[in-house]
């Protein structure tokens, strides 16, 4: 008895997707190694600093990789082609890491540390610190690049390390919430407190850095900057 033509297209499709399906989640597998591979040095440094000195600049640590929902929602609106290729040149913020820090001066120090292991290639740097985006927004972006060895082979996974201080993460969590809300439409007023309260995060932050240095000595947390 031969098949129905109806149940061969269903058949043909149910293949389809499966496939798609399976090619897609290789796709986030390879920035989700990639990230553990970054999670694992921050976490050798972290167990470091705390058991062989007396201060560990990393207060926090937190990760994901975007959902496929999230992806497809980014690949649409920067209108970029629907294929793996294009994703892997054109996003690089599928799998993201964010270290919180006490200290300004510890951003740039983990950084410097982080980007001078010799298998990690920085790809970008964006230093919203030295150069605080319009409403306020500090934070160091940075693009580091991580080999992965699969059984197919070398895979370099790209993956977004946002640092930040202890406030700006603060600050940066409250403007999320009040974006989100007015669905991006905030009322002038509201974006005017929120640079005020960015203002008096960066004061905060200043002032820690102050009592810090009378505690540890003045060299201790002098800042540095990108080149």
């Amino acid at each position: 008895m031969s098949t129905p033509l109806d149940e061969q297209q269903i058949t043909v499709s149910a293949s389809s997707l499966r496939s798609m399906r399976d090619e897609f989640q290789r796709f986030l597998m390879e920035y989700r190694f990639g990230l553990q591979e970054i999670e694992t040095k921050i976490s050798i440094l972290r167990e470091e600093f705390h058991e062989m000195h007396d201060y560990n600049p990393i207060e926090h640590v937190s990760s994901r990789v975007k959902s496929p929902d999230s992806l497809v929602e980014k690949i649409q609106r920067r209108g970029i082609d629907p294929d793996f290729e294009s994703v892997r040149a054109h996003i690089t913020d599928v799998a993201g890491i964010r270290i919180t820090c006490s200290f300004v001066n510890d951003v740039y120090r983990l950084f410097d540390l982080l980007s001078a292991q010799d298998d990690i290639t920085v790809r970008e740097v964006e230093d919203y610190i030295a150069t605080p985006k319009g409403n306020g927004y500090k934070s160091l972006h940075a693009i580091l690049e991580v080999p992965v060895y699969l059984s197919t082979g070398r895979v370099d996974v790209p993956v977004e390390v946002q640092f930040r201080t202890i406030a700006m993460d603060f600050w940066a969590s409250l403007e999320h919430k009040i974006y989100y809300k007015y669905e991006r439409q905030v009322p002038d007023g509201l974006l005017g407190q929120l640079k005020d309260a960015a203002d008096a995060a960066a004061e905060l932050d200043a002032r820690m850095t102050r009592l810090h240095q009378q505690i540890r000595g003045a060299g201790a947390t002098a800042p540095t900057r990108l080149v």
